[in-house]
């Protein structure tokens, strides 16, 4: 029977927490269409991991600060933090055992009572232009809906006539405002399109849009001090999402910036080793660093050493939108 607030499961190991299992596991998400998708997928990859019955794992929704706030960009009202704060107090309390993340949404710094335990599959990193066929047929002056100043910046410097405006909402709501004319185009993740099985927008490659650090990627996340559930999640991490998003996040941690800060950062797996593909840009997209490394997985000191060399050559038009002293 599943028990709202019940007090979490002994960190005795996943052999003893699945043998005294009197109660369902309670998985906290956020409660918009994407977030529930998104914790379907974490249940049913954590469930085949471990060989649960359907059932073993409950959803529970809970609404965050950035779900209730749609009138302004998140950098105005407390950046990312505002996706999970909410979900950490749930996770702290015990009211639920692990939260899913969408990982392009997750501060660089999290809380250490606090583990990313699993990475699942990545899904496709590249972001889809909706509204249009391409950012060449776009008009001139089109307002292109956009809150991400990493989107805005990459399509300013390719189109520095583009008028972009801050659009909010969930995803089929923006897809809405574009067909009702409110904007000609926006920018959404593919990943959070497909999940929802929205087959609108054209694809951009990563060579003309590069992505967030974390995006496409769907974290569970648990207590620190947990073992048993670590144990439960880590069985369901794809080893290869979890060394790439890793990589970015240690990149843009080291970076110091914040929801106001535009950065992309992609690492992919090559020859057994990762090759993170990274860029910083000024808030108007004319100025931009652009780098890129070779590393051994788990090898974090070589994301912060790009990190900073990036910075250390950055103009100020860039270096003050993070914090860099």
């Amino acid at each position: 029977m599943s028990v709202m607030g019940a007090p979490p499961f002994a960190s005795s190991g996943k052999d003893a927490l699945v043998g005294a299992m009197d109660r369902t596991l309670r998985l906290g998400t956020r409660g918009s269409p994407l977030a529930l998708a998104q914790a379907h997928a974490a249940v049913a990859a954590i469930a085949a991991a471990n060989g649960f019955a359907p059932g073993t794992i409950e959803i529970v929704p809970v609404t965050t600060t950035g779900d209730v706030i749609q009138d302004r960009p998140l950098a105005e009202i407390g950046g990312k933090a505002l996706w999970t704060k909410e979900l950490d107090r749930a996770l702290a309390d015990g009211v639920v055992d692990f939260c899913v993340h969408s990982m392009k949404d997750v501060e660089s710094e999290r809380p250490t009572t606090f583990r990313i335990a699993a990475i699942l599959p990545r899904a496709d990193v590249r972001d889809r232009l909706v509204g249009t066929l391409s950012i060449e047929a776009l008009p001139e002056g089109a307002r292109v809906g956009s809150s991400s100043p990493r989107r805005a910046a990459q399509l300013l410097r390719l189109r520095p006539d583009l008028n972009i405006v801050s659009i909010r909402g969930n995803v089929q709501t923006r897809i809405d405002k574009v067909a009702a004319g409110e904007f000609d185009a926006t920018l959404l993740a593919a990943a959070g399109l497909d999940r929802l099985g929205l087959e609108v927008g054209a694809a951009l490659p990563v060579s003309v849009i590069l992505p967030a650090p974390g995006q496409a990627a769907i974290g569970v996340e648990c207590r620190g001090d947990d073992v048993a559930v670590t144990d439960l999640l880590s069985a369901a991490s794809h080893a290869p999402s979890h060394d790439c998003v890793t990589a970015e996040r240690a990149f843009t941690r080291a970076l110091g910036g914040t929801c106001a800060s535009p950065v992309a950062a992609l690492a992919q797996v090559e020859g057994g080793e990762l090759l993170l593909r990274c860029a910083i840009y000024s808030g108007d997209g004319i100025d931009i660093i652009a780098d890129e490394a070779r590393m051994k997985p788990g090898d974090d000191e070589v994301a912060e050493e790009l990190a900073r060399a990036m910075l250390e050559r950055a103009p100020q038009s860039i270096r003050n939108l993070f914090e860099y002293s």
